[in-house]
């Protein structure tokens, strides 16, 4: 079977661990040319080379997403490297300040909006121009279901954050349609990763959380990295503004 991504060049930021690092190692398992980002340059260099060990291309560079010339290095690098750009996923995020709404400061509330919601348009701010002139592509977000299908308490400033993925989606998905470039999110439910962990951290809050999937069980990032995979692929070619629930029956289960 033809790999799915074969000839297509991606950013993935959020690389270095999680959603961002399975995706990255399945984009390249299906031919993609990889540029990845994360602030955490020893895991990007370790990423780099597990693919490029596994006869893969990647290309890594360490930087905060808050930064509009990271975003916008991002894609040079991509140009560089590769000469074109065809797949995006904005994954990079925080959980934020947590607690009871009414104690969140406003410096926190900025920081993971500025984070999650504002570091993902400035990278697709630049990554769109770029498709644009290469005849279209497909961007893909990290939302969550949290502030969209359910909610829970103690993460005003994430579930803010995250739902205002939608409403991007929407927008960048009508405004460059006609330019061929297609934009979806993915809402996962719980994932297995050091987000989930540090969100719950006892066994008897995982347990809580695993129940109240319809599936009983939380997703590995290998999962959700099959669902990016899609998006990212010809096999979406007629899917665009969607906002995609990955959350193992989470929004309709209560039992």
């Amino acid at each position: 079977m033809k790999p799915r991504l074969k000839s297509k060049v991606a950013i993935i930021t959020g690389a270095s661990s999680g959603i961002g690092r399975a995706t990255a190692l399945l984009f390249a398992a299906e031919g993609a040319k990889l540029v990845v980002g994360a602030r955490r340059s020893a895991e990007l260099d370790t990423l780099v080379k597990a693919i490029t060990e596994a006869g893969g291309q990647a290309a890594a560079l360490a930087g905060d997403v808050r930064d509009e010339d990271y975003a916008c290095s991002l894609v040079k690098l991509a140009m560089g490297r590769y000469g074109r750009l065809d797949v995006a996923f904005n994954n990079a995020g925080t959980l934020g300040e947590a607690g009871p709404s009414t104690g969140v400061s406003k410096q926190g509330w900025a920081e993971t909006l500025e984070t999650n919601l504002t570091g993902a348009f400035l990278c697709a701010k630049h990554q769109v121009a770029q498709m644009v002139l290469n005849d279209g592509g497909s961007i893909i977000f990290t939302s969550t279901l949290v502030g969209h299908t359910c909610a829970f308490p103690g993460v005003a400033a994430y579930a803010a954050s995250k739902a205002g993925l939608v409403g991007l989606t929407q927008v960048l998905a009508a405004e460059f349609g006609p330019q061929k470039v297609r934009v979806n999110a993915i809402l996962p439910g719980a994932v297995d990763t050091a987000m989930y962990r540090d969100m719950n951290v006892t066994a008897e809050a995982q347990a809580f959380i695993t129940q109240l999937h319809a599936l009983k069980r939380v997703a590995m990032p290998e999962e959700l990295a099959r669902s990016v995979l899609y998006f990212a692929s010809d096999d979406s070619s007629f899917v665009t503004g969607t906002s995609s629930l990955v959350d193992g029956g989470l929004s309709i289960t209560r039992t």
